[in-house]
């Protein structure tokens, strides 16, 4: 399901949503030995209860409601499919979560794109769980989604956002010829600059959720150079946003534009892009037509059957004034959801039929 617009901009900003919980100094390092699995109930998969000598393991922190953790999940489902017969195994861990009664769900959802084992935490004897202390407080991490990756020797060989994890390291750590102690410099770097993105990033938030787009702007401008440059494209969308809320439209519509037109089959590129400008108040003129464009582009790379890119296209139809076609494309949308998504797909196109315009969800 989409989130708000802001959220997903500050989702693809951080990458990470983050924990409340103030966090100790990190005793857990890369090269350390790796914690004991004590995952709690396994929703997927067989249970991992210790280290086989001849594999490698993932163990990614995520949970429901982080929207970069959904949004990760399709490229650690890839990584497992690329490695999962050469030693690697990938477990899913679901950490922080608000319901855990939603993650089964969430996970049968979700389908052949998370295929890879998932386990809820153990929350029987330490509250925040025991897999979120050992491994994530332990690291002195307190943003999901994050990622350990755990040696043939039961060391942690690697750290980090899932996003920025290699193939090629996967493949060193599984040859043994992996560099561990480069690897621990190179995370400690990280970790400096990384407290500065998030001083930078939680200002930029509290400009954004206000409307100080001035502030904002400048805020970005500071941000823009010391952000890794694998990730700058993610700032595009903050940059949109920034235009919109100073009424530049088309500005904005042509900058989506130029940065999805490098990207013409990343069906949830196009459609984040999209609905970004088709769920902003009072949308109309080159900014309406890029929507469109965006939408078009995310339902033919995802071959219509994504759900969410039909009810995009849906949305951008009704505010081009063509309710039928936006009926229509709704029903579509409607046949492929389900779950919980299958009900708003309902909301909506009822919405449609009455000649009204849903609510942003």
């Amino acid at each position: 399901m989409k989130k708000n617009v802001l959220h997903l901009l500050l989702g693809i900003l951080i990458l990470t949503c983050f924990s409340s919980n103030r966090l100790s100094a990190a005793t857990l390092k890369i090269g350390d030995p790796a914690p004991k699995i004590t995952s709690g109930k396994w929703i997927q998969g067989e249970p991992v209860k210790a280290y086989e000598k001849d594999k490698a393991y993932i163990v990614e922190f995520w949970a429901t409601w982080c929207g970069p953790c959904r949004s990760t999940i399709p490229h650690l489902n890839e990584v497992h499919k690329r490695f999962k017969d050469k030693g690697l195994v990938v477990i899913g861990q679901d950490c922080w979560e608000e319901d855990e009664s939603a993650v089964a769900p969430f996970v049968k959802e979700m389908g052949d794109k998370m295929t890879y084992r998932v386990a809820l935490d153990d929350k029987s004897k330490v509250e925040k769980g025991s897999m979120a202390t050992d491994w994530m407080e332990a690291a002195g991490l307190n943003g999901i989604p994050s990622l350990f990756l755990v040696g043939k020797d039961a060391k942690i060989a690697w750290m980090g956002h899932p996003m920025e994890l290699r193939d090629e390291t996967i493949s060193q750590v599984l040859a043994g010829t992996y560099d561990i102690k480069k690897a621990a410099e190179e995370f400690t770097k990280q970790k400096a600059n990384q407290e500065v993105l998030m001083t930078l990033s939680k200002k930029l938030s509290q400009q954004l959720g206000n409307e100080q787009w001035t502030k904002a702007d400048e805020t970005l401008v500071e941000l823009e150079k010391v952000f890794p440059p694998e990730h700058k494209d993610g700032l595009n969308a903050v940059r949109i946003q920034i235009l919109m809320g100073q009424g530049k439209s088309d500005e904005a519509g042509l900058l989506a534009l130029k940065v999805s037109d490098s990207d013409k089959n990343n069906a949830m590129l196009q459609n984040q892009f999209a609905w970004q400008l088709a769920t902003t108040e009072g949308i109309k003129g080159k900014a309406l037509d890029a929507a469109a464009t965006l939408a078009d582009r995310a339902v033919k790379a995802s071959e219509g059957k994504d759900p969410s890119a039909l009810d995009t296209l849906a949305r951008v139809q009704f505010l081009q004034g063509k309710k039928d076609k936006a009926v229509e494309t709704q029903q579509k949308a409607l046949a492929l959801a389900e779950g919980k998504t299958k009900k708003q797909m309902q909301k909506n196109l009822d919405n449609y039929k009455a000649g009204k315009l849903p609510e942003a969800e």
